[in-house]
């Protein structure tokens, strides 16, 4: 249904309940409601980055289970993919204009969302989730600790390093997704840090920042292992370049020499992790992502004091501890 038709239908159902229909019953196809007037309950929409992606689809599986929970309705809204950043900021100002009682929204890019979600937060509480944005006006802010996560993975390809060469020395390389996203800068910027605070025996010897394809991470990589024949590690710091490195790491049988971390997981991967071609994966909890930030945003919509940033946490997976239950539990998420 498009937004529009999401408007009137709402504007419909109000009218019905302002003439006492309060018993009504509506059913709002593609927004998962059915049940009392819609008046009855906040409206709330989640806007991600990529409504295609599992990690988008484990977050929204989280607000759908909060909106269960709390009597939320939540509309599911976002682009076909992480570059549409005009797309998303349509969104941002047709959601807005429906006159929701917040809005919690992942931005596409730090600098281009900053002043759309300045503009929106004049008329409603703004939460944001997974990636910052160039904007003050937050109510409330739910992010893995970006710069904390890129240091996890320097721990974990100096420990993969070490375990096969006996010391956390040689040279490694940075994979970035797409420039300009807060939260894989931040990824960049802890990876760095650590590398220069605790393995200074480690030489980042490339930087490479790609165009979001998973055929792109692939040939980064394919040409790193070329022209790099002493690489001995590999961060590729979203999923779609990990799947990307992963490939090229398999395809040229290197997974011994060459140590790969990724960030994020799907099924794909966690194949990768079980085979032995990643070295280990730094895992979000993005579930706990959607399902509070529309708690947050539910709470701040009522003046309730919420807190200003939630850390939602980032763990190294390997091979061997894949099987602990918290892990698990992190690999397989419900999505229903």
């Amino acid at each position: 249904m498009s937004i529009s038709n999401r408007e009137a239908t709402f504007a419909t159902v109000t009218r019905r309940v302002l003439l006492g229909a309060a018993a009504a019953t509506v059913l709002v196809a593609g927004l998962g409601f059915t049940g009392p007037a819609l008046a009855q309950q906040p409206t709330i929409p989640i806007i991600v980055k990529d409504t295609t992606s599992f990690y988008w689809q484990i977050v929204l599986a989280g607000a759908r289970a909060a909106g269960r929970d709390l009597g939320v309705n939540v509309p599911e809204l976002g682009a076909q993919s992480e570059a549409d950043i005009n797309g998303q900021i349509s969104i941002l100002e047709n959601a807005v204009s429906g006159a929701p009682a917040a809005v919690v929204i992942s931005p596409t890019e730090f600098q281009a969302l900053g002043r759309p979600i300045d503009e929106a937060a004049k008329s409603v509480k703004i939460i944001g989730i997974d990636s910052a944005a160039d904007s003050q006006s937050f109510t409330s802010f739910l992010t893995t600790d970006n710069v904390q996560g890129g240091r996890v993975a320097a721990d974990g390809l100096a420990a993969a390093i070490t375990e096969k060469y006996g010391a956390a020395e040689g040279e490694v390389a940075l994979i970035t997704a797409l420039p300009g996203v807060g939260s894989l800068d931040q990824r960049a910027q802890g990876f760095k840090e650590q590398l220069a605070a605790k393995y200074p025996g480690l030489k980042l010897i490339s930087d490479k920042v790609a165009d979001g394809q998973a055929t792109t991470g692939l040939n980064i990589t394919t040409d790193l292992l070329t022209a790099n024949p002493n690489l001995r590690g590999i961060f590729a710091s979203n999923l779609i370049m990990a799947q990307g490195a992963g490939q090229a790491i398999a395809e040229n049988k290197v997974a011994d020499t060459v140590k790969l971390i990724g960030f994020d997981s799907d099924d794909k991967l966690v194949k990768f992790l079980s085979d032995g071609v990643i070295a280990g994966l730094v895992v979000q909890d993005p579930f706990r992502m959607g399902y509070d930030g529309i708690k947050t945003a539910l709470a701040a919509s009522k003046g309730e004091t919420v807190e200003t940033f939630v850390d939602t946490g980032a763990n190294l997976v390997t091979k061997a501890n894949m099987g602990d239950e918290k892990i698990a539990a992190l690999l397989n998420p419900k999505l229903d």
